[in-house]
């Protein structure tokens, strides 16, 4: 299972070729904003659904996100990490829909199948136990987990992204990740 988590982390996208992206798509290029959209697409899919907790709205806001970048585009300035600019939008847009409906739940099984994970050494088997595992997992440090494994954000920037101190975010982490562990070990005290 750390293997499927590796895999996700070697496929996160490059800060400068996103920064590149992102400064071609304020131009108007549209296979820049097709190769933006290929490489960013399961980390803003997985952040959303982090926070609305429904794979139907996810998949809807992942969409609305892209709109905006494509719209926003010329606002960016390459200051900061293009991912997390992004996310942001993700987030803002995450959480003004979570306003709109007042949703709140739990995660089905056939919502996290829609998890998307690309790489392709990552077998069926290895999906259902990844799957698995991060339903064990509490709410903050799923989503803390995903976004550093789907997209590469260092944890300060996940910090500013989810508005939480540098240190909690970090405690989150590093007890999922012993969390997965004993999991994969078969002992499911934490």
């Amino acid at each position: 299972m750390l293997a499927v988590m590796e895999a996700m982390e070697r496929q996160a996208p490059d800060p400068g070729d996103l920064d590149r992206l992102l400064t071609a798509t304020a131009a108007g290029d549209t296979e820049a904003f097709g190769e933006l959209y290929q490489r960013t697409r399961g980390a803003v899919y997985a952040m959303t659904l982090s926070v609305v907790r429904n794979a139907h709205d996810a998949q809807d806001l992942t969409q609305d996100v892209f709109v905006r970048v494509w719209e926003s585009s010329g606002q960016y300035h390459a200051r900061g990490s293009p991912m997390a600019w992004i996310l942001t939008i993700g987030r803002n847009l995450a959480r003004m829909r979570l306003r709109q409906a007042s949703r709140t739940g739990e995660l089905s099984d056939e919502e996290w199948d829609a998890i998307p994970v690309d790489a392709p050494d990552v077998t069926v088997e290895d999906r259902v136990l990844l799957q698995d595992a991060l339903a064990a997992l509490g709410a903050e440090e799923r989503q803390i987990l995903l976004l550093h494994a789907s997209s590469g954000l260092k944890h300060r920037e996940i910090a500013a992204l989810l508005e939480m101190p540098i240190a909690t975010v970090l405690s989150k982490y590093h007890r999922a990740l012993k969390k997965l562990r004993a999991r994969m070990e078969g002992d499911e005290r934490p």
